[in-house]
């Protein structure tokens, strides 16, 4: 089969397209055509060997796809050749794709039956290849995590990626004000037409000055301003910022650290504004499930910046990190 491979951890440019084994089904697994596959916010990390995971080599980037079935191993029922699928891409015993297991931007791929979530009629294998890992983490995020309510403030920094766009979509479905950061004017303006009610460009303004002033400066008695909850998955130098936008009794939630994990912080502002600090990982199959029946009944619209040849992975994985995307690239092979 056609894959795009690379073989040694370096730089995104290293990826090619060549002929890879096709992946050999057990009794209890499918052998899936990919129709479409998306690029994640990990797959830079992986192909420049920035994490302390243990990836195989030579390796496939891609965490998730969709696709339908043209083989099924002698053990599997329920599930027949032709059904359309959106694999849970985290295999019991095998680990995360496109991290520790093989990834999907290639021709077929191989996942056990029971990691696998039909996509009801009505949603393209383009939306579904969105949803597992950026749309599951932002649903999980905001449906049990922050459990974001009518009226309240949420602040969301670097909302131009997939989990971002989504965030933007499902707390403005909550009834919440929506404060939505980027770096791009043209971006800001894409955010704006999601649902944000304010939008802050980050290239230019200062975060805790721009809510300061919009929504007034946090206080430990008396009126409060501020925000009630920031979604905060960068980390790095925006731990400390985003501590002092929140109001008496915020929430800052994290489901990632993509400018660094080990930032400095204040501890003063968690006690004496009795913020709580929530951690948000992953999605579960059930909330996956939710995700395609809201995509389904128009409730969330995947954002997708483009969609690229099987031979353009390796750029589409740089785009990403240089920040050159809105939404989602989408692999199709």
């Amino acid at each position: 089969m056609r894959a795009a491979v690379f073989h040694q951890h370096g730089p995104c440019d290293s990826i090619q397209v060549e002929e890879f084994p096709e992946p050999e089904i057990g009794a209890n697994d499918v052998l899936i055509r990919v129709r479409a596959a998306s690029i994640n916010g990990f797959d830079p990390m992986i192909v420049q060997g920035t994490t302390q995971l243990k990836t195989p080599l030579p390796m496939i980037p891609g965490g998730d796809c969709a696709g339908e079935i043209v083989r099924a191993g002698s053990q599997v029922t329920g599930w027949k050749e032709g059904d359309a699928v959106l694999p849970y891409p985290i295999v019991p015993g095998e680990g995360m794709t496109g991290e520790v297991r093989m990834g999907v931007c290639s021709e077929y791929t191989r996942f056990p039956a029971g990691n696998l979530i039909a996509i009801p009629d009505g949603v393209s294998f383009e939306d579904a290849a969105c949803l597992p890992i950026a749309y599951g983490t932002a649903w999980r995020l905001v449906e049990e995590r922050a459990r974001i309510s009518a009226g309240e403030k949420v602040l969301i920094l670097g909302a131009t990626g997939g989990v971002g766009t989504c965030l933007v979509q499902l707390c403005k479905a909550k009834g919440a004000h929506v404060i939505a950061c980027g770096s791009s004017a043209a971006k800001l303006e894409q955010l704006s037409t999601l649902g944000a009610d304010e939008v802050i460009n980050t290239s230019s303004a200062d975060i805790v000055e721009e809510v300061w002033s919009r929504h007034g400066k946090p206080r430990v008695f008396g009126a409060s301003g501020g925000v009630d909850v920031v979604v905060n998955y960068i980390g790095g130098e925006t731990w400390v910022p985003a501590l002092k936008t929140l109001c008496r009794g915020g929430r800052m939630v994290t489901c990632g650290a993509t400018a660094g994990f080990e930032p400095r912080t204040d501890i003063r502002y968690i006690w004496s504004f009795e913020l709580s600090i929530i951690g948000s990982n992953g999605w579960t199959p059930e909330d996956q499930k939710q995700l395609l029946l809201a995509v389904r009944d128009g409730q969330v619209k995947p954002i997708i910046d483009r969609v690229v040849r099987l031979e353009e992975t390796g750029q589409a994985i740089q785009d990403l990190f240089d920040r050159k995307v809105f939404g989602k690239i989408l692999v199709v092979p």
